[in-house]
C-alpha cells in the first residue's frame, strides 16, 4: 500500500498534513533561499543517521526530499501551488532516487575555515542582533538558554549581548521579561563558571594533544557540543543551510569536515 502511495497521502501519513509548505515551517511566499534552509533543517531532525531512534527516519527524510524537489522545481512549485496535486510520474521523484546522495550534493560539508570566517562577518551585523532578538522573544529573557544557543557566543560576547538586548527593550522593540530584567547574580555567576569550564577543559585538550589553532577550535566546539547539544547543532545547521556552497573540497587540513572531526574527537 505504501509503494503506491502519493507523496501528498506521504506527508498526511508521516507528518500529519498534506501542505508541504506546512511540513517544511514556510509560507507560500517563500523564496529559493528560504525554501532551501528550511529543507535542510527539517531533514536534519530526521536524517537517518542523526535520528537513529526514530523508526520511521529513513521514510521521513526520502519524503522530505521528493517535497523539496517537486517545490525547488519551477513548473512543479506552480502546478502544486495553482491545483494543489503533485506529478507522481516526473522524473525528479523516481522511487529508486538516492536521495542521501541528493541531500548531499545540496549541502556540501562545512570546514573549520568556514566557521572562522563566518564568525568574522556574523558577530556585530544586523542579522545577529535579529537573531538574538529572536531568541530573546523565543525565550522570554532566560539568558541561560540564549547564550547556549546564540551563534557564535561565548562568555565575552555576554555583555554584548546584554547590551543588544537592553538597547531593544529601551526602543520599545521587544518586551521586557522578567527572567532578563530580574536575573539574579548568582545565576549569572553560574553561567559564567559553566562557561570558564568548558573553555578550561578545550584548552587542556589542546595543550595535551598538541593541537594546532584550527583543531583547536574543533576541539571546542567538541566540549561545547557535551554540554549544549542543541546549541552547537543549531550552529552547524544554521551554519550548512545558509552558507554551504557547491564547491570542491580541497586537500589538506583546511578541507577538513567540522562533522568528521567531530565524530572522530
Amino acid at each position: 500500500m505504501q509503494e503506491t502511495m502519493g507523496l501528498l497521502e506521504r506527508c498526511r501519513e508521516l507528518f500529519g498534513t498534506t501542505d508541504l509548505y506546512g511540513v517544511l515551517g514556510i509560507s507560500r511566499q517563500a523564496n529559493s533561499a528560504e525554501l532551501r534552509r528550511s529543507y535542510y533543517k527539517v531533514s536534519l531532525q530526521v536524517h537517518p543517521d542523526r535520528a537513529p531512534d526514530d523508526a520511521q527516519a529513513t521514510e521521513r527524510f526520502q519524503v522530505l526530499g521528493k517535497l523539496y524537489a517537486v517545490l525547488s522545481d519551477k513548473e512543479q512549485r506552480e502546478v502544486y501551488d495553482e491545483q494543489g496535486i503533485v506529478d507522481e510520474e516526473n522524473d525528479s521523484l523516481d522511487q529508486n532516487r538516492n536521495w542521501e546522495e541528493y541531500w548531499r550534493l545540496l549541502f556540501p560539508k562545512i570546514t573549520v575555515q568556514d566557521i572562522i570566517d563566518f564568525e568574522k562577518n556574523y558577530k556585530g551585523s544586523e542579522e545577529e542582533r535579529q537573531d538574538l532578538m529572536k531568541l530573546y522573544r523565543q525565550h522570554e529573557g532566560d539568558m541561560d538558554v540564549i547564550t547556549a544557543t546564540a551563534l557564535c557566543c561565548t562568555q565575552e560576547d555576554e555583555p554584548r549581548i546584554v547590551s543588544l538586548i537592553q538597547a531593544a527593550i529601551d526602543k520599545g522593540e521587544v518586551p521586557t521579561y522578567s527572567a532578563f530584567a530580574q536575573e539574579s547574580e548568582q545565576k549569572k555567576k553560574t553561567r559564567k563558571k559553566r562557561a570558564e569550564k568548558e573553555k578550561q577543559e578545550a584548552e587542556e585538550m589542546q595543550r595535551e594533544m598538541g593541537l594546532d589553532a584550527e583543531d583547536s577550535l574543533a576541539m571546542m566546539l567538541k566540549q561545547r557540543q557535551k554540554s549544549r547539544e542543541q546549541g552547537f547543532n543549531s550552529f552547524l545547521a544554521d551554519l550548512e543551510a545558509k552558507y554551504s556552497k557547491p564547491t570542491k573540497s580541497k586537500d589538506g587540513k583546511k578541507g577538513k569536515n567540522l562533522r568528521d572531526l567531530r565524530d572522530r574527537l
